[in-house]
Parts: C-alpha cells; structure tokens; sequence
C-alpha cells in the first residue's frame, strides 16, 4: 500500500530543569527544555513520523504554531513522492511564498521546519525498517545529493563537488561501519559544567565522569571572569592535564571581550572556546579567531543556515563546526554542512545539548564518519545526561562514546506516557505545578 501522510500533530511538550538549574548557561538562565513535537500520522496502522525541534521553555509554543503552519506542505502528499524529490521537498517548505516572509530560512519557521523535515525522514526510515543512520550510509552518492538543495552554495561546494566527496569514500564505508558497531563514536560531556551548578557539585560530577570514561569535558563561561576563572581552575584541577577542556560563553562576549577574557582563561589550556560573540558575526568569529590561536573557535548551535555556515568556513572562521540537529532546517541541510565541512576540511564536533538532540546527533555522526569525512580526528559529539528516559530508543553512551543505534527511524519517538504527562501547560506534571503556585500566592 501506497504510504499517505494523513495528518500533521504538533505538542507542546516541556520540562521543568530549570527545577535544578540543568543545562543553565551565561544567555540562558533558567531554562526548561522543551520540544515542538510532530507527529505526521499515515494511512497504515502503526507507521507515523516522529520529530520534534527544541527551546527552552516560552515560546515552544510559536514553534508549535509554525509547524501547524506547514502542514498543507505536507498533509496529503504520499512519501514516495516526497523521497523521489527530497530537495525539492525541502526546497517547498522553505520556499512558500507567504511563509517565507516570516522566516526564510531562520528563525521560529526554520525551526518548525527541522521537526517536520525531521520527522518525514523518521518516516522514511521507519518505512524501510531501519535506523536512520543505515539507511542515509547504504544511499548511493547521487541518492544523497539528491536530497540536498545547493542553491546559495556553489560558490563554495557544488553537486559535483559533493558527489566525488561520496564516490572517494564509498569503497570504505563497509569498515568504518564495522568500527563504529564495535567501538561508538567519541562523545564530550557537558554534564557537569552548567553555570548554575556549584564549585562541589562540579567537581564531584568531574569525577563521576572520569569514573566512567569521559576524557573531554565542557564548561560553562561568560557570565563573571573572576567566576568562571574559579570554575575553571576547579575542572582543571579534577580531570587533569591530560583530559581536554572545552568552554562554551554562549554569545555572551562582544569581540574584543571575547579575545581579552580567553587571554585570562588560556592558562587553563582550553581545546576550544564556542559561541563566543553573536552566532551571526561571521568576521567577528574571524577575529577572534586569530587572536586566540591555537586555542580554536567552535560555534553553529545558533547558526540559522548552511549560508552562515558555507561563510564561517569561507573566512577561517571556525576550526570545530557545530552543527545543530534543529536549528538547521533537518536532516536534508545537515547534510549539505557536513559535505561543507568537509570540503573545508573542519572537523564537524555537534552540539546536542537539548532535550532530543542526542538520540539525533547519535544518527548524525555515524552518517558523516562512514559516508562523508572518514577521520576521527578532531571530533567529537556533544552528550548531556538529561531526559532520555523520556524517549523508546535513547541514545546510549558508554565510555565516553555513543553507541550505534539499533531501532528503525531517528531516535526521538517519545513515551506516550511522558507526552501526555509533560504536555504544556495542560498535563498532570504542569496542571499539579500551577496549583502549587496558585496556592502559595493565596
């Protein structure tokens, strides 16, 4: 039977770290991850796509009306039509002529189209009975660059480009799969650096992770020099000199502040230091850049599109390229970076802070390693230890790597029962919440 997409569902689900001030940075101080959670239901029992894209609490639900937005886009198209023109697919929901006034590619809209796009390829893969991951690696080249849109690139990456980026490592792909299968993929963890945390719990959580492997660990920055100094000097001190120390100032700094405050944390010999100044300063990242060397520059968590991406890579910008499973318009844009990336020779080190962007970022790497730039070198993916309780198939780490993910589609099916319970602000976890504070108040 021909696979019809019915209907487009879209949730606002929710919950509350703020509680516990998980995943608190200099920009974002009490934040409660959140999803926009699709579901794209068909005309066979059983077989739906899932995805979802991630905020932080208030306006989850503009998220939620924008992919209520784009489901005519979608709704009564047939998956064979959708897969037989993937970029075209694409290209129509970010190209609407109305729509595409609010948000041509960035924004609340491209957010919205990273859950839909996303959720199309859960569908795709669910429908062929595989991962993903397996099924993106066993595509031939010409099937994967017929998914991408390379219009505003190909003054830095065209199809042809991409295509002798495939065919070189298509003869490998079969042994860098095996490896992954038998060792995971390298991960970092930014478990136990959120800014809110104390100097105790810090290093207690340091030293949790050292017991169970981690060698590269993240920490928050940009808030206080003389705080995140101590932070610091206490992260350094627990892992050692031999484990690598990432900080992350979330676009706190302006440019010059950026460069004078990473002369005061160099001591501490950091690998990278990301977000620095405004995701949209690409000359200001330049800047920096070259003032800090050899510490390097990462960022991409907030970049709206492959264009900001294909200009960072243009101007040395950047030597660890973070892409972000949401806030690129899904799967279809990830992969034109990761071939960017490449091109470029940048090592892509993902962010996936987010409630869901682990269990996708599992998917992720696994492509760009077998299909697309087959070194390790330099790379590695972000895992934080929150929610994945919440999910069928979470993502599993295990000695400070991820491991391959086995069920069919892209990992972010979630639980019936924490969507009904996590769901804003009308479910049993938010409802009880609102009663407290209604009677505390009295």
């Amino acid at each position: 039977m021909t696979v019809r997409i019915t209907a487009l569902r879209a949730r606002d689900i929710r919950f509350p770290t703020s509680d516990q001030q998980d995943g608190s940075d200099a920009m974002h101080t009490d934040p409660d991850y959140s999803a926009a959670y699709v579901v794209l239901e068909t005309n066979q029992p059983g077989l739906a796509g899932h995805g979802l894209t991630f905020t932080i609490g208030r306006g989850n639900e503009l998220c939620v009306a924008a992919c209520k937005a784009l489901a005519p886009l979608v709704v009564g198209r047939t998956l064979e039509s959708i897969t037989r023109d993937f970029a075209g697919f694409w290209r129509a929901l970010t190209s609407e002529s109305q729509l595409r006034w609010v948000g041509p590619e960035k924004g609340v809209l491209h957010l919205a189209t990273a859950a839909v796009v996303n959720a199309t390829w859960d569908l795709f893969a669910k429908s062929r009975n595989l991962p993903l991951w397996k099924l993106l690696v066993d595509m031939t080249p010409e099937e994967l660059v017929a998914a991408i849109d390379f219009r505003y690139l190909s003054d830095a990456l065209t199809r042809e480009q991409a295509l002798e980026i495939l065919h070189a490592n298509a003869p490998t792909k079969a042994a860098r799969e095996a490896q992954m299968r038998a060792e995971g993929y390298p991960a970092y963890t930014t478990s136990a650096g959120w800014l809110g945390y104390s100097d105790e719990k810090i290093r207690a959580l340091c030293q949790k992770g050292i017991a169970e492997g981690w060698n590269h660990f993240k920490i928050k920055v940009g808030a206080d020099l003389r705080d995140d100094l101590r932070r610091a000097a206490v992260v350094r001190e627990t892992i050692g000199a031999q484990r690598k120390l990432m900080f992350d100032a979330n676009q706190r700094w302006d440019v010059g502040e950026a460069i004078e405050n990473m002369k005061h944390l160099a001591r501490f010999d950091p690998w990278w230091i990301e977000e620095p100044t405004s995701p949209d300063d690409v000359l200001g990242h330049a800047a920096i850049a070259k003032a800090i060397a050899p510490i390097g520059v990462a960022t991409g968590e907030q970049c709206q599109n492959r264009v900001v991406f294909k200009q960072l890579l243009q101007a040395n910008a950047i030597r660890f390229c973070q892409i972000d499973s949401c806030r690129l318009g899904g799967v279809n844009e990830v992969l034109a970076v990761l071939l960017l990336a490449k091109r470029f020779g940048v090592p892509v080190c993902p962010h996936a802070g987010g409630v869901g962007l682990c269990e996708y970022v599992n998917h992720l790497v696994m492509v760009d390693y077998i299909a697309i730039a087959p070194s390790l070198e330099g790379r590695v993916a972000e895992f934080v230890g929150h929610l994945h309780e919440h999910f069928e198939s979470p993502a599993i780490v295990r000695a400070g790597r991820y491991l391959v993910p086995q069920a069919p589609g892209y990992g972010v099916t979630m639980k019936a029962r924490s969507l009904e319970d996590f769901e804003y602000p009308t479910g049993p976890v938010w409802r009880r919440r609102a009663e407290r504070a209604g009677a505390a108040v009295k």
